[in-house]
């Protein structure tokens, strides 16, 4: 479902990268027969290759893609320096998307009498120094590491799309106000568009780009 940011990072880089893929809004929760038939893993994303290889986690489908498809490995820079730039950036992403991600499952999934706080305050305390450090490094023109939007740009406006729509009751958005008027300029373009943070549908359908 493309309201998990990890799925969202890779759709967007495909659209992006005008790659044709077939995607496959399978909820984790209420179709679990559907994809454990897919993935046991249980993990999103999934890609399933033309082969019929499955292969998880965003960042090593990111990683092949990048070797199959010229334009997918396009969108992160070459030259070193650059390269390390955006590596931190998208670090700091994920980071953000991990902890983010931890606490909406620790509130949605778990009963309060079970939640345990210094574990929920330890995750937000990561959260935000992730978010503070992504609002520093977010350029107010242009992208991340260069001209062109990359991997870091789509997987940071993913990240804060998250943080802002699921538990942004628990998140002050508005003290990272570089990072939010950078999530705005992705959000406004059509790759971010055509793939909006959303929860899909209630059965499998295929779309295609």
């Amino acid at each position: 479902m493309l309201d998990s940011p990890y799925v969202r990072r890779v759709a967007v880089a495909l659209l992006t990268a005008e790659v044709p893929f077939v995607h496959r809004p399978i909820s984790l929760f209420r179709h679990i027969d559907a994809f454990s038939r897919i993935n046991p893993l249980l993990k999103a994303p999934t890609l399933v290759a033309d082969d019929g290889t499955v292969v998880t986690d965003s960042g090593v489908i990111l990683d092949y893609l990048g070797c199959v498809f010229p334009r997918i490995a396009a969108l992160s820079p070459s030259p070193p320096a650059l390269r390390l730039r955006a590596a931190r950036a998208t670090g700091l992403a994920l980071t953000a998307m991990e902890k983010a991600v931890q606490l909406h499952y620790e509130r949605a999934l778990r009963p309060p009498e079970k939640q345990h706080e210094p574990w929920r305050a330890r995750v937000a305390s990561q959260l935000d120094a992730a978010l503070v450090a992504l609002d520093r490094e977010t350029p107010t023109s242009g992208w991340i590491a260069g001209p062109e939007l990359g991997i870091a740009d789509i997987t940071a406006a993913c990240a804060f799309g998250f943080v802002r729509g699921v538990i942004g009751d628990l998140v002050e958005a508005a003290q990272f106000g570089r990072l939010g008027a950078f999530s705005a300029r992705a959000e406004a373009l059509p790759a971010f568009r055509q793939a909006p943070a959303a929860d899909g549908l209630a059965a499998p359908v295929v779309l295609t780009h």
